[in-house]
């Protein structure tokens, strides 16, 4: 219960960081140097996310991983606010980690079909994979210390 209300805490501080966050510097992003800011977080589609992840079509009842790291799956779409907010918060979680975990996206009105095999009803969801245990589904954006708590929790157990 208490992973709820932290939840409900952090989507509306953020939606309400989105509102002034969408206001301005436009400019900025003409400023970024293009070679610094390569893409980490890999947009998945059903065949690669069959490759990659989970084979659901060989095991529809039991979860195998096909990854060699622990993973993030976020499902996202391009409309959404939150997942706007949330998308340059995983491209620095991908540095942050990079060679620990994948950090993976997946557009559900482009992927319909898998947003539906895992129940996606709201967007962002993020599906924590561990190595060897089920994976964990959140809903909704957080920050980045939250989320950098969930991945050291969750996927690298280091409590």
């Amino acid at each position: 219960m208490g992973f709820i209300k932290v939840g409900i805490v952090l989507f509306a501080s953020l939606w309400i960081g989105m509102a002034s966050a969408c206001n301005g510097n436009k400019n900025n992003e003409n400023n970024n140097n293009n070679t610094e800011n390569k893409m980490t977080v890999t947009e998945l589609t059903q065949e690669d996310f069959v490759k990659k992840v989970y084979n659901f079509e060989a095991n529809p009842n039991a979860w195998k991983f096909e990854g060699d790291k622990p993973a993030i799956i976020d499902f996202y779409a391009t409309w959404c606010g939150p997942c706007k907010m949330l998308a340059p918060v995983l491209e620095e979680i991908s540095k942050d980690y990079e060679g620990k975990i994948d950090v993976y996206k997946v557009d559900v009105d482009k992927q319909s079909d898998l947003a539906s095999v895992f129940g996606i009803r709201s967007v962002p969801s993020l599906l924590f994979i561990p190595l060897k245990k089920e994976p964990n589904m959140v809903q909704g954006a957080m920050p980045k210390n939250e989320l950098k708590k969930l991945i050291d929790d969750i996927l690298l157990e280091s409590k």
